[in-house]
């Protein structure tokens, strides 16, 4: 195919560079004569092709007129519809990628995808791979015939509804740590943030140190009267499991040595499932290397054979007493117990550690999915811990669709990264050497705008730019696109001076990248 790709002059040595060795295709480059690729258009484009019919080939060995050209790429940042040049040169125009750097990843997926007249191509790829790899899990869910096959193996079990076992993606487990704390409508708000942030399942978190078999019965049979989802009650006490388990709780977090004999009939009656730890709480035994924890737990499980059970090796946080410790425990136990499911306590160590949460939500599913964990259980219970549950579900689908390619958990449709950028972009410069330098002065003088001022906040997931004139609350613009509201500004004539439009599109700006992150915004203030 004889490809033409259309590019500004400050990112022509990089396309060059990239395509010089292609084989692929025989492809044709037209520099316009703009330095930025997103200020071309489309009538740019086909005035300058126009003008000189003849292309050269990249390599300069071939030449070719414009009505042979099969395709043309221009940059994927330009803004108009690419369907305009089509229409004047009668040759089908796509878009290209944002990026110079990725052109040949463009050009390779030419004969699998459909590229688009309005959305750049690497945008539309990841798009796609999103979509393959949302649709891999989807469907590997809904197959009702493979999940029945699937719960016929030792290594999966079936929790009310929901599939768990090393065949299955691991479930997110969301703990609403201290739940009685909330009245019912918090509690029920509590339980939808976390479903909608991508829970398979909702723990109910009683008050260590505290006996309420009512709250425990109360709490547990709201949520399940309200959703149809797998609960589990979190407690050592037997009487709150007992009421747990009459108000229909899944689920039993957790038992041990010391309690397990009170609850286990319940448990068997309720045909319910319990996660086992390696303690005995009620004498103070708590087991300190690896070898003592899965020998414990073992013989708890020993004890619990009646009953379904998932094992717990309890993560512990950072040198508290050892995270590579309690990892070596989990590693030791499923080489001696190859089928059985295990629990993985993430935000033991996600909630005790002074980091984004993403980071370590991503590295500790890996180790989990290496270990075949069935089970990533976090609250969240801290601001930077906030959307763990979120992020731990895209973790999971991560690592279960690079289970299932045999790959690395890199490239797969779906990742974690915010803050960093997954590839290299254009490093595109700017010669100012011959240009006046200014030294920017910030002269701190402020003078009120006479069409009034915004207060902007971030709440309810949007930002709000509140309008005050003459000093009161006038109204109230909203959006999650800080665009979107200075343009509203603007076309509602808000704003008279320079400064002050300049100052909002800042502030606005700020506001969006803090409600992206969950960051904390405060007017005037540094969100990092």
């Amino acid at each position: 195919m004889k490809i033409l790709i259309i590019t500004g002059q400050m990112a022509a040595n990089i396309i060059t560079n990239n395509i010089r060795q292609y084989k692929k295709h025989e492809l044709y480059l037209k520099v316009i004569p703009m330095p930025i690729a997103a200020f071309i258009t489309p009538k740019l484009i086909t005035y300058h092709l126009k003008q000189k019919n003849i292309l050269k080939s990249i390599n300069k060995d071939k030449t070719t007129p414009i009505d042979n050209i099969d395709m043309i790429i221009t940059p994927g940042l330009i803004k108009q519809d690419t369907k305009e040049i089509e229409k004047e040169l009668n040759i089908p125009s796509y878009k290209g990628p944002s990026n110079a750097a990725d052109i040949t990843l463009t050009l390779d997926i030419l004969d699998k995808m459909q590229l688009s007249t309005t959305k750049a191509a690497d945008i539309l790829i990841r798009d796609q791979q999103y979509q393959e790899a949302m649709n891999l899990i989807n469907n590997y869910n809904r197959d009702n015939k493979k999940v029945e096959d699937l719960l016929k193996k030792k290594e999966n079990i079936l929790i009310n509804n929901c599939p768990v076992g090393q065949d299955f993606p691991m479930r997110i487990l969301g703990e609403i740590a201290n739940a009685s704390q909330y009245n019912d409508e918090q509690l029920l708000e509590r339980v939808e943030y976390y479903l909608s942030s991508g829970a398979d399942m909702i723990d109910i978190g009683m008050n260590v140190g505290e006996e309420n078999p009512k709250k425990a019965y109360d709490m547990i049979k709201l949520v399940k009267d309200n959703f149809d989802t797998t609960v589990s009650i979190d407690t050592l006490n037997a009487s709150e499991i007992k009421n747990g388990l009459n108000a229909g709780a899944d689920m039993v977090l957790s038992l041990d040595h010391g309690n397990y004999e009170k609850v286990i009939s319940d448990i068997k009656d309720h045909d319910a499932t319990a996660v086992i730890i390696p303690t005995d709480y009620s004498r103070n035994i708590i087991p300190h290397t690896p070898t003592e924890k899965v020998e414990m737990l073992e013989s708890l499980d020993e004890k619990c054979k009646d009953i379904t059970t998932i094992s717990d090796l309890l993560l512990d946080p950072i040198n508290s007493p050892s995270l590579t410790d309690a990892i070596i425990s989990y590693q030791l136990y499923r080489k001696r117990n190859p089928t059985k499911q295990l629990f993985f306590g993430v935000g033991n160590v996600s909630e005790l550690l002074d980091a984004d949460s993403n980071g370590v939500n991503a590295v500790l599913s890996g180790i989990a999915s290496e270990l075949g964990v069935s089970i990533l259980f976090t609250p969240e219970a801290s601001l930077k811990t906030k959307n763990s549950i979120n992020e731990l579900k895209t973790a999971s689908n991560m690592m279960f669709i690079a289970k299932m390619r045999k790959s690395i958990p890199k490239n797969v449709g779906i990742n974690l990264i915010q803050l960093k950028d997954a590839y290299k972009k254009d490093d595109v410069s700017i010669d100012t050497n011959n240009l006046k330098h200014i030294e920017a002065v910030a002269d701190g003088k402020f003078i009120p705008d006479t069409k009034g001022s915004f207060k902007i906040i971030v709440e309810d997931n949007l930002i709000k730019a509140i309008y005050y004139r003459d000093y009161v609350k006038n109204s109230v613009i909203t959006s999650t696109n800080a665009r979107a509201i200075y343009e509203e500004i603007l076309r509602r004539d808000m704003i008279s001076r320079m400064e002050h439009a300049a100052y909002l599109g800042m502030e606005l700006e700020k506001a969006e990248i803090a409600l992206k992150l969950n960051k904390k915004y405060i007017q005037d203030f540094p969100i990092f």
